[in-house]
């Protein structure tokens, strides 16, 4: 069997365009997108369109990951999105907004993708782990923890999230993190995903790196309004897409309380931290 996974596109249509037509040249017999297909991203309405489409005519499955809790956040809030959290907010605002407001196809996608091989033994696909789509599995993750994020243990445990892809056995599991097709977080901008093959009695894993139109990706945070109509945020995403390189967590972890505080705007504390 030939598996393909893909995680994290993030609305970058170029890059899964690229990825889309490597994995069409490989031609295998199962196709899952674990998570994070939209959002933090300037193109949400053609890669959701293409997933769904890629679901209806080639049975790709799909998974749900925590930027697609972040938009379907919008529909059923808690309270008022306002003030510094209108700004914190400001991508997945204006992709629910792209959305037409309707997250109907976010809500359909499982927490989950399994099967079983004819061995008996499983493959799972999630976003981050079975402890939530916000637990990332990494290469310094310790063993006793992994094991909990794994539990129950497959024969195959395939996840995105982190943008860092690996691939790492932990008793008799093989666990793969496909990295990210859209913003990869391992200083290779290139596009990013796994093949996975069933061989014999166990699973083999290859990363996979797609040159793809990153010119093209960046005008597209001009062209589709994303710059301009999603605040100051977009800026930190534009960068990581340029460097390949996290900020939105960076940014929350030195800039979000002061933020909501109202000690400093969102506009001066991207400028602060894209100048450090």
């Amino acid at each position: 069997m030939k598996l393909a996974v893909l995680a994290d596109v993030h609305a970058n249509w170029p890059a899964l365009q690229a990825v889309a037509e490597d994995i069409e040249r490989w031609q295998p017999d199962q196709v899952v997108v674990a998570g994070d297909l939209i959002n933090r991203g300037p193109r949400p309405v053609e890669c959701l369109e293409f997933a769904l489409k890629m679901q209806r005519e080639r049975a790709w499955r799909l998974v749900l990951g925590n930027h697609e809790e972040y938009v379907i956040h919008h529909a059923h809030p808690r309270e008022p999105i306002a003030g510094p959290w209108a700004q914190i907010w400001g991508s997945s605002c204006w992709t629910y907004e792209k959305l037409g407001c309707d997250v109907s196809a976010l809500e359909a996608m499982p927490l989950q993708q399994s099967w079983h091989m004819p061995d008996g033994s499983e493959v799972r696909v999630v976003h981050a782990s079975m402890r939530g789509t916000r637990d990332g599995i990494f290469r310094a993750t310790p063993d006793d923890v992994l094991r909990q994020q794994i539990a129950p243990a497959p024969r195959l445990f395939v996840v995105g999230h982190t943008h860092q892809p690996l691939a790492r056995m932990i008793d008799q599991t093989l666990v793969v993190n496909v990295g990210a097709v859209g913003l990869p977080f391992d200083l290779d901008p290139r596009a990013c995903y796994a093949q996975l093959m069933w061989q014999g009695d166990r699973w083999e894993a290859e990363i996979i790196r797609v040159e793809y139109d990153r010119a093209q990706a960046d005008r597209d945070f001009d062209e589709s309004g994303f710059i301009e109509e999603a605040g100051p945020i977009a800026l930190l995403i534009r960068d990581e897409l340029a460097q390949a390189r996290s900020n939105l967590f960076e940014w929350t972890r030195d800039y979000e309380a002061a933020v909501i505080a109202g000690q400093m705007t969102m506009a001066e504390s991207v400028t602060r931290f894209l100048a450090a």
